[in-house]
């Protein structure tokens, strides 16, 4: 979902369903979630690796010489590497990606590169980079590593896709993503066919290259400039479908891959968009059983449950549809359903925001003050305090209506999905149907479909999962172990989104002795 992480963080870069619509599109089974998978799913072919020799024709990219400069940031290095937009016509034209480094500080034997990618899609990984994996990783890690980000075509420093303005922006967030009737409905659809437009005219062309294939292939042709035979590679949530379509399609040159909050690459993006909906209803339900423990929950006191507690906090969001609450912003804007539904989706990925969602609340709900809720929205949105939005939220839509055909083709067909989406979550799920319409309007049409990743041959990787992830349902992190012919799978029984990094010192030293050893954890292995 998200951008700057820190040891604790209230947001990681990770997986972005909102408006955005997350791991986007596809026309599943309406069963519900918990359940197996429809056997058109389990069905889902597998992705092929492709040839081990490079082509000629893209032997010159794989040739590069990078030419490092000072970023900026004390101890970073930047550069540029090329790539071709299109890998099927290379002489097509080609894509600028922008490169990071901080170089291995030793003691001890440099390992190589160390690739990292917090997710989004859309997520900047030169700013992760810069801003906590290349100072906040475990030191012997960065002893040994170079610590290198891209950001993928699209994204940030990469030639990025911009669909709107800020004012553009600002309007487009406050959109009522509940419709109550056909005006409403009309109004949520023609907010996404202008997000679409924007899009189309800014990147007519990048917008048809920017799937999560052809980012990976651009990481293997990082990987030859920056001189190394395999990619070690630590993606979060979405950098998890980009690590492992890596390993998929280079499973010779695969080294020591963490993947974790993992996706299923198999599920089409109805079926996605429906299980992560109960993931955020799971952690929802954690926060909430927290949150009366405490004198100041506002969703009610003690003995309150979380189902009283769901309906306390719906009934809020129906009020501020009705009557948004003032916030003081410089802007004008009101805290409106649709932001305060983003507020509390925001604090959701890591449990150290509960306490600030919890002040939040309460200062909404009894105070009419709306800022809080609206801060954190507005961090989730990437939006800065001039009113400038990251072009997160666009490269997010970009990526995800092309990796996969949209959930839904019709506000009847969300119609006809909500009961399976609100007896997902009663509190998201109506919001999250609708917010799943966005890639029916996209102006490209989806290359990629749903696959079984299998890298056969590939050296160990290990896949971690969060028994309450939001964003990332555990049960996709089973699945991907599944699927990956190599996998490990290590578990976190916990809270939050992703584990690497997050307090868990039984997770981090797992993932370390991996990183530094090339020692997988132990099957089965489990943290707390």
């Amino acid at each position: 979902m998200h951008t700057r992480r820190t040891p604790r963080r209230t947001r990681t870069a990770a997986c972005l369903l909102a408006v955005a619509a997350l791991l986007a599109s596809g026309c599943s089974s309406g069963s519900t979630p918990g359940t197996a998978s429809s056997a058109a799913e389990e069905k889902a072919p597998a992705l092929a690796a492709l040839p081990r020799s490079t082509p000629a024709a893209l032997t010159p990219y794989y040739e590069q010489k990078p030419s490092w400069r000072d970023c900026g940031v004390p101890g970073f290095q930047c550069t540029t590497v090329e790539a071709p937009l299109d890998y099927a016509d290379p002489s097509a034209g080609d894509v600028r990606l922008a490169v990071a480094r901080k170089k291995a500080t030793g003691p001890g034997k440099r390992l190589g590169s160390l690739l990292v990618n917090p997710g989004g899609p859309g997520g900047s990984a030169i700013g992760y980079l810069q801003a906590y994996a290349g100072i906040g990783y475990p030191a012997e890690v960065r002893a040994r590593y170079d610590m290198v980000a891209v950001d993928p075509r699209g994204v940030a420093r990469s030639e990025p896709v911009e669909c709107l303005d800020g004012p553009e922006m600002d309007a487009y967030t406050q959109t009522d993503v509940t419709p109550d009737d056909a005006k409403e409905a009309d109004a949520l659809v023609a907010a996404y066919r202008k997000f679409a437009e924007g899009c189309g005219a800014d990147a007519p062309k990048l917008l048809r290259h920017v799937s999560t294939v052809e980012a990976a292939r651009d990481m293997d042709i990082v990987r030859a400039v920056l001189g190394d035979e395999k990619l070690n590679y630590v993606g979060a949530s979405y950098g998890t479908f980009l690590g492992a379509t890596y390993a998929g399609l280079f499973p010779d040159r695969a080294g020591r891959l963490v993947l974790d909050g993992a996706m299923d690459p198999s599920l089409p993006a109805r079926r996605l968009n429906l299980e992560q909906t109960a993931g955020f209803d799971t952690a929802f339900t954690a926060f909430a059983k927290d949150c009366v423990r405490q004198s100041d929950c506002p969703l009610g006191g003690r003995g309150t449950g979380p189902e009283q507690a769901g309906k306390n906090l719906k009934a809020f969001f129906a009020g501020l549809d009705a009557r948004p609450v003032p916030t003081g912003d410089a802007d004008g804007r009101r805290l409106t359903e649709s932001l305060a539904t983003m507020g509390v989706v925001a604090a959701m990925y890591d449990e150290g925001a509960w306490q600030r969602l919890r002040e939040a609340l309460t200062a909404a709900m009894k105070e009419n003050d709306g800022a809080g809720l609206l801060a954190l929205a507005d961090s989730y949105y990437e939006r800065d305090a001039d009113g400038e939005y990251a072009n997160l939220m666009s490269a997010n839509a970009a990526v995800n209506c092309l990796d996969l055909p949209p959930a839904f083709d019709s506000p009847d067909e969300v119609r006809a999905a909500l009961p399976d989406f609100e007896e997902a979550s009663p509190v998201f799920g109506e919001g999250f149907a609708w917010m799943a319409l966005n890639c029916a309007y996209w102006p490209v049409r989806a290359t990629g479909e749903p696959q079984r990743i299998e890298a056969e041959g590939a050296a160990p990787i290990v896949v971690v999962g969060t028994t309450r992830d939001p964003a990332t349902p555990y049960r996709w992190a089973e699945a991907l172990a599944g699927q990956l012919s190599s996998a490990r799978l290590l578990t976190y029984e916990g809270d939050g989104h992703t584990a690497y990094g997050r307090g868990s010192d039984c997770i981090d030293s797992a993932i370390n002795t991996y990183l530094l050893r090339g020692t997988p954890p132990a099957e089965g292995k489990r943290c707390s």
